[in-house]
């Protein structure tokens, strides 16, 4: 952005910003148009768990997502802008909110630290419309944050956003940003990243009504599947929990954290009570630098209790008709939706995605974008794919709403970010649990095709849940 050389280091000169933003404010006519002032700067490096466990309290809206395993993550709180939205045509308005933020948005600060460009933070529903009377996040919400925090390696990214419009106080402003600056650096002075994972001891089991409802609904499936009216589809089960305590938000990423640093340990919250948390192992599409990646992810199998059950059950995953079968239609699904879109998508050689409790056979794809294609565009054309739905999509979606009983909210849905150069990153909310003070429910499916043995999905769903339980103690 040709705004950047002319703004550099303009931070460092308190007198010239603040001249500077006196001349932003004077340009503020219109509210609607007032300029999003981006400060951008590095920082040492911090435990983002600790800074989230220090403002969720005075910023109840957040989006948190980690990878411990990549170096990556980033923690976004507070709101300057946002939106939600409540219609079918979400992708294209979310689209068209986005455009008009960044076309607001002036960052400031050096070359290097310009490269770290201000996101904005997304949550899409499973479902385009509503499926309870009170659900607990709409069916998009887009929301341009005070402040984000990006992890990238060994390198820490502060970028503090805020308007200036014709209400505001330049030096006021200038105080309350150096106090939000502040407090940043000295909390990563003070905390302490000690974390003890819980050991208690748990018990717990799916319910008879339960387990009666969910093998009847893979039965029933099998045979619509026999009768060929479609090929796959993925059936969810969510079961409701009561705590005798408030849930510890933190405490939970952190034993998730600490359980799966392979996967995207992520918490988004809707600003009010709830908050809608995991570990997903299944990555929807990343695009960096016009090169896009994306995971087909299916087919699965629990890990062994020795080295050497653990290397037969991944052999005999590898080698299952029905389980690659699945896998391949995800593929196929995949590469045809990015071809769509005028890519021409390579898949890497298929491997295994091991998890402490699970393993999954995994192929990432790939493609190059030849000219620019926006994040939502991608997530819009792929979302749901068939690890999450079923074949084909629009009959597993019907099938779905018709057998499960609950509404899937954020549940296998799109969670990420978009940032103003073309890049962006969303995951698929799987393995996740809705938390609202002392209650959770928790969500785990499991994909039916031709050959599923419904004691076996069973066994699957509940090996999920016991996961996700195991983080909230």
């Amino acid at each position: 952005m040709p705004v950047r050389s002319s703004l550099a280091n303009l931070y460092h000169e308190e007198k010239t910003l603040y001249q500077f933003l006196q001349d932003c404010q004077a340009q503020s006519l219109q509210p609607e148009r007032s300029p999003i002032i981006s400060l951008v700067q590095s920082i040492p490096a911090i435990d983002l768990l600790n800074l989230l466990e220090a403002v969720k309290a005075d910023h109840p809206l957040h989006f948190y997502r980690e990878n411990k395993n990549l170096r990556q993550a980033v923690l976004a709180y507070g709101s300057v802008q946002s939106l939600s939205l409540h219609s079918e045509n979400r992708f294209l308005l979310a689209n068209q909110f986005i455009q008009h933020c960044l076309e607001r948005i002036i960052p400031i600060g050096n070359a290097a630290q310009l490269a770290a460009s201000p996101r904005l933070f997304c949550n899409f529903t499973f479902f385009d419309s509503y499926q309870s009377p009170s659900p607990p996040f709409p069916l998009a919400s887009i929301f341009l944050p005070e402040v984000q925090i990006i992890q990238k390696g060994r390198y820490f990214t502060l970028i503090v956003n805020f308007k200036i419009d014709q209400r505001k106080n330049i030096q006021t402003l200038l105080e309350e940003i150096n106090q939000k600056i502040n407090a940043i650096h000295d909390i990563n002075d003070s905390s302490q990243s000690s974390f003890a994972a819980s050991s208690q001891p748990l018990s717990w089991s799916l319910n008879a009504e339960k387990i009666h409802a969910f093998t009847l609904a893979v039965k029933k499936t099998l045979y619509s599947i026999e009768a060929q009216r479609f090929s796959k589809l993925v059936l969810a089960n969510a079961i409701d929990i009561s705590f005798p305590q408030p849930i510890d938000l933190v405490h939970s990423l952190r034993n998730l954290r600490q359980q799966y640093p392979n996967c995207y340990v992520f918490s988004t919250s809707n600003g009010q009570e709830s908050r809608f948390i995991g570990a997903s192992p299944e990555r929807l599409v990343s695009i960096q630098d016009r090169q896009l990646i994306t995971d087909a992810l299916a087919g699965s199998i629990p890990r062994g209790e020795t080295p050497e059950e653990d290397a037969r059950l991944a052999q005999k995953l590898i080698n299952s008709e029905k389980e690659c079968r699945e896998h391949q239609a995800v593929i196929n699904f995949i590469l045809s939706r990015l071809r769509q879109l005028g890519l021409n998508p390579i898949c890497s050689p298929q491997s295994l995605l091991q998890l402490s409790n699970i393993q999954h056979i995994w192929t990432p794809i790939h493609a190059t974008l030849a000219k620019p294609l926006h994040p939502l565009e991608v997530v819009a054309s792929l979302h749901p794919t068939p690890a999450v739905a079923g074949v084909p999509t629009p009959i597993a979606c019907e099938e779905i709403r018709r057998y499960e009983t609950f509404d899937r909210s954020l549940y296998a849905a799109p969670l990420g970010w978009v940032d103003g150069e073309g890049n962006g990153e969303f995951i698929v909310g799987i393995r996740s649990a809705l938390v609202q003070g002392n209650q959770a429910r928790l969500y785990a499916g499991a994909g039916i095709v031709a050959g599923s043995d419904p004691e076996r999905e069973l066994a699957e769903i509940q090996l999920k849940f016991q996961a996700l339980l195991k983080a909230l103690v």
